[in-house]
C-alpha cells in the first residue's frame, strides 16, 4: 500500500476541491503573490492574485456608476437577490464552513455556526427589505404633513478582519444590498479564500436573480484581495459613501480622521478588552460554562471574547478551581477534528504577543497557569510557517491578578483570561468600566438588583451587555457594536440598517396658505 500523503498535502487538496464545488476561478488561486496559509499546520494553500491600486479605482467607479441604477430598484425586489444569497449559502454550509475552520483556525462547529450567521442576517435583510421605513412627524402648520424618508446612500467598503472571515462581510452586505448601496470588499490579507469563496457564492446568486428576470448593474458587488493600500483606497475615495471597518483601535485611528476629512461616514468595529463580573449569588455551574467558552473559544480571538473577570471574594477560589479543571480538560488540537473545542492561533505573531503580555503580567505579581507551548506531530509550525516544531498551539492561560495593571488593561488577541477578586459590585463595574474599549460585558448573578444595577446608565458602559451569559456569540437580531476605543458603530441587526441610507425630512403643504414655523410674519406684495 502506498503511503498516506503528508497532512499539508491532504488540507492543500481539500481546499482545491472546496473552491472548485463553490464556483472559485482557479485562476485567482494560483500563480498569486499572496500566499494563503492554513493555521492548522501552516501548509500552503494559495498563492492569490492582488489586485492592483488602479484596478481598486476602476473597481470603486464601477460600483459608484452601478448606485446610480440599483437604488432605483424597489427595496423588495433587492431584497430577492439576498434571499437568493441565503439559498446558496445554505447550500454551500458545510462546504464553506470547513474552509472557514482551514483558513482561520476555528473548530468546525465554529466555522460552520459563521456560515449559519450569514444565512441569519440575509433572513434578517430580506424581510427587512419590506419594512424599511421612516416617521409621519406632528407638524404645527395646519393643511401640512411632515415625515421623514429613507433613502440609498451609495457605495459602502467593508474591510474585515480574519477571525470572522465571512460573517462581517455578510452583516454589511446583506443590508447594503437590500438598502440600495453597492459593496466593495477588501477583507483581511489572512483569509482571501474565504472571501474569494464567499464573493463566488454572491455572484451564483446574481446569475439565478437574472434567471428570474432581476437586471443587477455591473459593478454591484466586488472584492479586492491585497494589502494596506487597498484598504486606503476604500478610506480615501469619495465615491465611497461609507466605510465599514472591523480592526484593531490602532487601525481605527488611522482611518476614522481620514473618512471624516472627506466627510465620509465610517461604522467602526475596532477592540474590545472584554470583562465579566461573578456576584455572590451567581449559579456556578452556568457560569463555569459560559466563561470556558467566552474565554477559549476561537482561541480567545474573537473581538468578544471574556479577557477580564471579576469574582466576588466569597466565592473567588471555588469558581477559580473550577475553571482550572475546565482548561485543563479542554481538548488543544486540528480544529477539524470533531472532539477539538481550542484550534491554533492565526499565526506567530499572535503567540509572541500572548507570551509577552504573560511575561509581564508575572512581573507585575500575576499567577499564570496555562499558556504552554503544545508540540503536535504534524500540526505545530515553527515562525517560518513551514517546518514542525514549536508553534502556533497553546493552552489556554488562566492568570490570577492581585490588581487591574498592565496587560489587564489591553486587549491581547489570544487566550488569555485575567481574574481579580472584588467585594462591592459598584467597584467591580467601575473597574469593568475602567479601560478605553468598550465592547461587551456579562454579569453572572440571581440577584434581580445586581443584574439591575449592572444595566443601568451606571452600570456596564458597553454596547453589549449580558446576564448570565458571556459577553460573546451574539445573534444578528440585534445591533453589534459597542463604546469609547470600540468605535461606536453598529452592525447586523436592530435598526442597525440606519448607517447604510441617509435620512431626509420632508414637509408637505397640503392647503392654501402659507404658515411659517414658529409664528414667524414674512408679508409681502404680490
Amino acid at each position: 500500500m502506498s503511503e498516506p500523503p503528508p497532512h499539508g498535502l491532504q488540507i492543500a487538496r481539500q481546499v482545491e476541491q472546496i473552491l472548485d464545488t463553490l464556483g472559485v476561478d482557479p485562476a485567482a488561486v494560483s500563480g498569486g503573490s499572496l500566499v494563503a496559509r492554513s493555521p492548522i499546520d501552516g501548509s500552503v494553500i494559495g498563492e492569490v492574485v492582488e489586485a492592483t491600486v488602479g484596478e481598486a479605482r476602476d473597481v470603486i467607479g464601477q460600483a459608484h456608476a452601478a448606485f446610480a441604477a440599483w437604488r432605483m430598484v424597489p427595496a423588495p425586489r433587492r431584497g430577492e437577490l439576498v434571499r437568493l444569497l441565503g439559498l446558496e449559502l445554505r447550500k454551500a454550509k458545510f462546504d464553506l464552513g470547513r474552509l472557514v475552520t482551514i483558513e482561520t483556525g476555528k473548530i468546525l462547529s465554529e466555522g460552520l455556526g459563521e456560515v449559519q450567521e450569514m444565512i441569519d442576517i440575509c433572513d434578517f435583510a430580506v424581510g427587512l427589505s419590506r419594512q424599511l421605513h421612516g416617521l409621519t412627524l406632528a407638524t404645527e402648520r395646519p393643511a401640512h404633513r411632515m415625515m421623514e424618508t429613507w433613502h440609498p446612500l451609495g457605495v459602502c467598503g467593508v474591510i474585515s478582519a480574519f477571525n470572522f472571515p465571512v460573517a462581517v462581510w455578510a452583516w454589511n452586505a446583506a443590508l447594503a444590498l437590500v438598502c440600495g448601496d453597492p459593496v466593495v470588499w477588501k477583507p483581511s490579507e489572512k483569509t482571501p479564500l474565504c472571501a474569494l469563496a464567499a464573493h463566488a457564492l454572491l455572484k451564483r446568486a446574481v446569475l439565478r436573480y437574472v434567471r428570474d428576470g432581476g437586471t443587477p448593474p455591473d459593478g454591484l458587488a466586488a472584492v479586492l484581495i491585497g494589502g494596506r493600500a487597498l484598504g486606503e483606497c476604500l478610506v480615501d475615495d469619495r465615491r465611497v459613501a461609507l466605510v465599514s471597518a472591523t480592526g484593531s483601535t490602532a487601525m481605527g485611528r488611522v482611518i476614522g480622521p481620514r473618512i471624516a476629512a472627506r466627510f465620509g461616514r465610517s461604522l467602526l468595529e475596532l477592540g474590545g478588552n472584554n470583562a465579566g463580573i461573578v456576584c455572590a449569588s451567581a449559579d456556578l455551574d452556568l457560569g463555569v460554562r459560559a466563561i470556558a467558552f467566552a474565554a477559549m473559544g476561537t482561541a480567545g480571538q474573537r473581538c468578544t471574547s471574556l479577557r477580564r473577570l471579576f469574582v466576588h471574594e466569597s466565592v473567588h477560589d471555588t469558581l477559580v478551581a473550577r475553571l482550572q479543571r475546565a482548561y485543563r480538560s479542554v481538548r488543544i488540537g486540528n480544529p477539524l477534528t470533531p472532539e477539538t473545542l481550542v484550534g491554533p492561533l492565526i499565526d506567530h505573531a499572535a503567540f509572541d504577543a500572548m507570551q509577552a503580555a504573560l511575561d509581564e503580567a508575572r512581573a507585575l505579581g500575576g499567577t499564570v497557569v496555562g499558556g504552554e507551548v503544545l508540540d503536535l506531530p504534524g500540526l505545530s509550525v515553527d515562525s517560518a510557517g513551514g517546518a514542525p516544531g514549536a508553534g502556533c498551539y497553546v493552552t489556554p492561560a488562566l492568570v490570577q491578578m492581585p490588581r487591574q495593571a498592565g496587560p489587564v488593561l489591553r486587549e491581547t488577541f489570544a487566550p488569555i483570561l485575567y481574574v481579580m477578586r472584588f467585594g462591592d459590585l459598584d467597584a467591580a463595574i467601575a473597574e469593568q468600566n475602567a479601560v478605553a474599549a468598550g465592547l461587551a460585558s456579562c454579569v453572572f448573578t440571581r440577584d434581580l438588583t445586581d443584574a439591575e444595577r449592572f444595566l443601568s446608565s451606571a452600570g456596564s458602559d458597553c454596547g453589549i451587555a449580558n446576564v448570565n451569559i458571556g459577553p460573546s456569540g451574539a445573534e444578528i437580531g440585534g445591533a453589534f457594536g459597542g463604546e469609547k476605543e470600540t468605535g461606536g458603530g453598529r452592525e447586523s441587526g436592530s435598526d442597525a440598517w440606519k448607517a447604510y441610507m441617509r435620512r431626509a425630512t420632508n414637509t408637505i403643504n397640503y392647503g392654501t396658505a402659507l404658515p411659517l414655523a414658529q409664528g414667524v410674519s414674512f408679508e409681502i406684495d404680490g
